[in-house]
């Protein structure tokens, strides 16, 4: 196991608290929750590929950098109606 792999794992881990607030806050903290989650989680993937030195596995990433982007955008577009 290298550093990058143990990386990802400890960042797996601390996304348990990120899911406890999404599931039980009020829905403005539970979309902020949610966007920390998107990002944490395109870091871990980037930790996968260096982990696994694959460079096909860098396409992942991107993509779930922009979906996450483009996610939040909607739920504040969408929030910004309701609250």
């Amino acid at each position: 196991m290298n550093p990058f792999l143990a990386a990802a794992v400890v960042m797996l881990v601390g996304l348990v608290p990120l899911g406890l607030v999404c599931f039980r806050a009020p829905v403005t903290d539970a979309v902020v929750s949610l966007e920390a989650a998107g990002s944490v989680m395109v870091t871990v993937f980037i930790c996968l590929a260096e982990g696994f030195h694959r460079s096909a596995y860098y396409g992942l990433p991107v993509i779930c950098a922009l979906a996450v982007w483009v996610g939040g955008l909607v739920f504040a577009r969408f929030l910004g109606r309701l609250v």
